[in-house]
Parts: C-alpha cells; structure tokens; sequence
C-alpha cells in the first residue's frame, strides 16, 4: 500500500504545539506526538494568530467576553479590545492558507484564539462558559469544511486519534484523485478501495454512496464528484465503532472461507472475539487478517485501504 509523499501531507498546527516560543508568556506547549511521530509522515505549517496578527512576545493573556456564539477578544488585565485586528488578519491568513492544500489542522486547546472545543467565553460579571471556540479556529472551520480538525488535548484519546489521522489520509487520497481526469470509473475505483474502510464508519453511509455511484454518468460529472466528497467526509466523521469494526472484521474473514482451515477459522473468530470484548486492540486480528491477505493473494482485499489506512509506524490501532 503506498501513501501520499510527505510533501503533499502538509497540515496546519499551532505554532507552539511544536516547540515555538510564542505564548503570551514567551514559553511552549511542545507536543512530541505531533512534532516526533506525525513529523514523520508530514509537513507542518504552524500558525500562531497571536504573534501573527501583531502582539509582541511576552504579552498580556487574552480572554473571550460577551456572547459565546460572536464574542470579543480582550486582553485580560487591562481589558484591550482587540477584535478586529484579530478578524482582519484570520480572514487574511485563511486567504494564504488555500494555497497550502492542507489535509488537517491541529488547534490548541482552549486558547481563545486558537482553542477548537469548550473555550472559556466571560459573561459581564465576569464568570465562564465553556461554549467558545477560538476566533482564528472559527475563521478557519467555516472556510474549510471539509478538513480535519483537532485540538491537542483530544488527541490524548487514541480513538480520536485514530479517526482523526485516518480522515487526514483519506482527504490526500482523494485529492489525488481530483488532481486527475473526471470519470465515473475512478470514482467507482477510489469507492471500491474505500469500501470497508466506509463501512467501519457507517454501513448506512456505504450504500448510500454506492447507490449514488452506480448511478454516476458523464452529463453531470462535476455534480456527482461533489455529492460524493460530502457523503465522503460526512461518513468518515462518523465514529468507528468497536460493533462496526467487528462488523467489517466478519465481511472480510468470509472471503478466505473456502482457504482457511476449520481450526485456523477458529482461530481468527477467536481473535476477533476478543477485540469484541475489549481484551486485545484491534492491530491484532488486523494483522492475522493481513496475513492470509499475502498468503492467499487475496487480490480484491489487498487493495483494501481499510486494511493500511495510514502507515503501521503510527501505531493508531494498537490502541483502539
């Protein structure tokens, strides 16, 4: 299974989260996942709206206040306004950012610039919500709705993990195929490849999507692509359940049924079994699946990407 050359893997982060000194107090948030492992298989383009936007290093710590759905940012000692050079430059750097094709992007949590869940809005008297949502990170989603994103604090839960890496391979896959000529056959390739792989989010999704494939023609190509990308992203947001992937696991074993012996089908049942109930993760019956996908050469499953999703280095699914 190939990946896309990290070259075209390039996802925004927040500065800091690799090492920058650029928080309010000259210091660091270092995430060594982030940079050491994903560093790896990716190219970073980090971002700190703060410093970006003209605030000096050390600086006066900012802070949401009024509503959380349109709050304003200030400085918390002294109460600065500084909302609108913030706007104006997020609207300026998403601007410069489509031209990086990023596949995802990395928040830090609960900065008010930055923070992508539960951001600590101020009321006039001076108590938290935990409804906001940075102001850059704000910018960003509704510019980009299709592309990954997660915060730092999450990425500690490996399922989210899991799901959120995935979605970013997936996106570079299917940018590649935009990248190339329209036609219902590739789109029916790159479906055919995904089709466990969708199924582990949500079997719903899958025949929905393969229903809209089947019926793709020539007269509205352009159409039937963007149908498919929503249903795509829609489908890969959904969270792959331990009963979805057990689900998939039984799909797959059913194409070695007439190759595997009675007690190496045990064997596998067993395993998958396991997985079921939470005693071994799910890298095990994966591997004894991929196994009997070279011994057999098991051709229709080797091009499964459910089977390689994203590469083994990773270590996502030693942990879900």
């Amino acid at each position: 299974m190939t990946y896309p050359i990290k070259e075209h893997m390039k996802i925004g982060v927040s500065a800091c989260l690799l090492g920058q000194e650029v928080r309010w107090d000259g210091g660091h948030k270092l995430n060594h996942f982030i940079r050491d492992i994903l560093g790896s298989f990716m190219t970073f383009v980090p971002v700190c709206p703060e410093v970006e936007c003209g605030m000096g290093i050390p600086r006066e710590p900012l802070r949401q206040v009024g509503d959380p759905d349109h709050p304003r940012l200030v400085t918390r000692k002294n109460g600065i306004d500084v909302t609108e050079p913030m706007a104006t430059w997020a609207v300026n750097r998403v601007k410069e950012l489509e031209k990086e094709d990023l596949c995802g992007f990395i928040f830090k949590s609960k900065s008010p610039s930055s923070g992508l869940h539960k951001v600590k809005v101020y009321n006039d008297k001076g108590n938290p919500v935990n409804r906001g949502m940075g102001m850059f990170t704000r910018v960003f989603v509704r510019a980009f709705p299709l592309i990954p994103v997660e915060e730092d604090g999450r990425l500690s839960d490996a399922g989210i993990r899991e799901n959120f890496i995935e979605r970013i391979f997936v996106l570079a896959r299917w940018r590649d195929v935009l990248a190339n000529e329209k036609h219902p056959r590739y789109l029916m390739a790159f479906h055919t490849q995904h089709k466990y792989l969708i199924m582990a989010h949500s079997p719903k999704h899958y025949k929905i999507m393969g229903r809209h494939v089947a019926s793709v023609g020539r007269d509205k190509l352009m159409d039937d692509y963007q149908i498919y990308e929503t249903l795509l992203f829609e489908t890969m947001a959904l969270k792959a359940t331990v009963a979805k992937q057990v689900n998939v696991l039984h799909h797959i074993m059913g194409y070695f049924k007439t190759w595997i012996s009675s007690d190496e089908k045990k064997e596998l049942l067993d395993i998958i079994d396991h997985y079921r109930s939470g005693l071994i993760p799910l890298i095990v019956p994966m591997t004894l699946i991929n196994h009997y996908v070279r011994k057999y050469d098991q051709a229709y499953l080797k091009d499964q990407i459910y089977l390689n999703p994203h590469p083994l280095e990773l270590k996502l699914r030693n942990h879900v």
